[in-house]
């Protein structure tokens, strides 16, 4: 008998869940480094007085990874959420990926081309597995303070064209994992459907066992035990020997 629910949690050690960590932080702070009072003059163009700007790239990266834990947190009950809530979270990320390209265009540059040496560094960097076991509140966030000192050399520049640009990368490597993910959720929703699905199974076979424990008639022909079977007259009673014997007998 299948498993009524699915696994849930786990999400600590999805890749993409660390990236989307490293974005939240990380855009916190290039918000709080590049587009506050203090870089004003710095930054004239950027100087976002109401806070518009800084309010929707927090949100948009504070989304992509909290729509992953959700997402996760769902699964046990609801594969359809679960990719649904996995897909809210790429596109909250690729919103924020919208900003970053803005920001570079906006400072009178291009964003890396993927073919530089700079991209390709970036690009070239391997997240470690997941070593954490059951501390993992602790252990998560000590694992994703170490695979940012991997970033360090990017995201502490004081160029926040070279940050913006490291940002871009991050978040694309994390909506190609995001992506797969999605992929990987509608395959398992189709070999082995979802809770709904698995619940109005169990279901039946619930009441087909319980059928089948009721005392049935020896056949009318042949004296074996008899089975419910349904017909578009209704139920009826059916030999187990069909179709050697095909004795039947009303239902009372």
């Amino acid at each position: 008998m299948s498993e009524l629910f699915d696994k849930h949690g786990g999400f600590r050690k999805l890749h993409s869940f660390t990236l989307a960590t490293l974005v939240q932080l990380e855009t916190l702070r290039f918000c709080r480094r590049f587009l506050t009072h203090d870089h004003r003059q710095a930054r004239e163009k950027f100087y976002d007085p109401k806070g518009r700007q800084y309010d929707q790239m927090t949100q948009a990266a504070r989304s992509g990874r909290q729509n992953i834990i959700e997402g996760s947190e769902r699964s046990s009950t609801s594969k359809d959420t679960e990719m649904k809530l996995t897909d809210v979270a790429r596109a909250s990320l690729s919103e924020l990926r919208g900003d970053y390209e803005v920001f570079i265009i906006d400072s009178g540059e291009l964003p890396w081309s993927v073919h530089s040496e700079e991209a390709s560094i970036v690009n070239a960097i391997s997240i470690d597995p997941a070593p954490f076991q059951d501390d993992v509140v602790h252990e998560s966030a000590k694992y994703a303070l170490q695979q940012r000192r991997k970033y360090a050399r990017w995201l502490d520049s004081q160029d926040p064209v070279v940050v913006a640009n490291a940002m871009l990368i991050i978040i694309s490597r994390a909506l190609n994992m995001l992506k797969s993910q999605i992929a990987a959720q509608g395959k398992a929703f189709e070999e082995t459907g979802g809770f709904s699905e698995r619940l109005t199974t169990r279901r039946l076979e619930a009441r087909e066992e319980q059928r089948n424990s009721e005392p049935s008639p020896p056949c009318p022909q042949c004296k074996q035990t008899m089975r419910r079977r349904r017909s578009a007259k209704g139920e009826f009673w059916g030999c187990t020997g069909y179709p050697a014997c095909k004795g039947t007998k009303p239902m009372e």
